[in-house]
């Protein structure tokens, strides 16, 4: 295992922050680790913030976070736009914060079989073996903390790993937050290119730009993101595929595994988890313009949740399925932040 530690990060240069965002990320702490997946030869990137005063850890304010099918956590999740990023937001009021990228996603390994033309392999990193490396880094957290369970978060594709893990580990999880969550679908997924899958996809910033603004209505659409914003984030993203940026255009390599799985599962009607067995308290919130992962998917799902105390549907007002990167963010950090730390006082 490989670490890293930073005391304040270099992203976070305070000459670039307004003052109340350099305020609240000046006493942040950021590590960095390499987890050793199950299967050898396997790295999972992890990253960890929290503040520089926190000395003891508790399972309400120790979470993970893991992303969707297409893009890395670590240049979402912790990406500082207008100064803040939403890691920092949540590591600044007192949580232990992490995240991780999933084999193939990131600055984890990617399997060798990335290095072949897609055509040559099936789809990689599928569900179980994305839920293998979500465990192993779940587990080092637990055992670096010495806490029995934690707070498990996922966007997009990382709901049905949270939601999987929750279901198959009710004694880890402490609470649940499902951020864009995954269900039965009844429309086409975004991020299927159709046709047969190979073992990863090619995907342009101009693909990504086209897929963000779907379902918004035109009137919305320039104001949705703040200027720069989105190019921030691709520049960072992209550039995490070196082998990508060779290519004209660039392009970003995203496992096909995950869309292989929703032909499998959602779109053929079968779930791949139960929400019953799910016994944590568990958030679905959403944009209500998402057309990846749209409302009516965290409208079926919410009375199967028949276990989960306390459970809460929130969908915010003008947001669409990154909603992280958009002008409205604010609400949905706030709509999180509210339902952790109802737990964590």
């Amino acid at each position: 295992m490989q670490r890293r530690a930073l005391l304040a990060s270099p992203l976070l240069a305070p000459a670039l922050l307004p003052a109340q965002a350099a305020a609240q990320t000046a006493s942040l702490v950021t590590e960095e680790f390499l987890v050793p997946a199950r299967d050898p030869g396997i790295e999972i990137f992890v990253r960890n913030k929290r503040p520089e005063a926190m000395t003891s850890f508790a399972p309400a304010r120790t979470l993970l976070f893991v992303h969707g099918a297409t893009y890395p956590a670590h240049t979402a999740f912790d990406l500082p736009l207008g100064g803040l990023s939403w890691m920092d937001y949540m590591a600044a009021r007192g949580f232990d914060v992490w995240l991780l990228d999933i084999r193939g996603y990131g600055r984890s390994t990617r399997p060798p079989e990335m290095s072949q033309p897609p055509e040559a392999n099936p789809p990689l990193v599928r569900g179980e073996t994305a839920l293998a490396d979500v465990a192993s880094v779940a587990a080092f957290i637990r055992q670096k903390r010495g806490l029995p369970k934690i707070v498990h978060m996922g966007h997009s594709w990382g709901t049905a790993l949270m939601g999987r893990f929750a279901a198959d580990n009710p004694g880890l999880v402490e609470r649940l937050v499902l951020y864009a969550p995954v269900w039965l679908r009844t429309s086409p997924s975004l991020a299927d290119p159709g046709g047969e899958l190979g073992a990863y996809r090619w995907v342009t910033v101009e693909m990504a730009r086209r897929r963000r603004t779907a379902g918004v209505p035109a009137d919305k659409a320039a104001a949705l993101v703040p200027p720069g914003w989105f190019e921030h984030w691709a520049g960072l993203t992209w550039a995490t595929d070196p082998d990508g940026q060779r290519r004209n255009p660039p392009a970003l390599r995203a496992p096909n595994g995950s869309t292989a799985d929703g032909r499998e599962f959602w779109a053929a009607g079968k779930p791949w988890f139960d929400p019953a067995k799910i016994t944590a308290p568990t958030l679905l919130v959403l944009g209500e313009w998402d057309q990846d992962t749209p409302p009516t998917m965290a409208q079926t799902l919410f009375p199967l949740l028949t276990a989960s105390p306390g459970k809460r549907l929130v969908v915010l007002a003008e947001g669409t399925h990154g909603m992280w990167m958009e002008r409205n963010r604010g609400a949905l950090f706030q709509a999180v932040q509210v339902f952790l730390e109802e737990a964590a006082a």
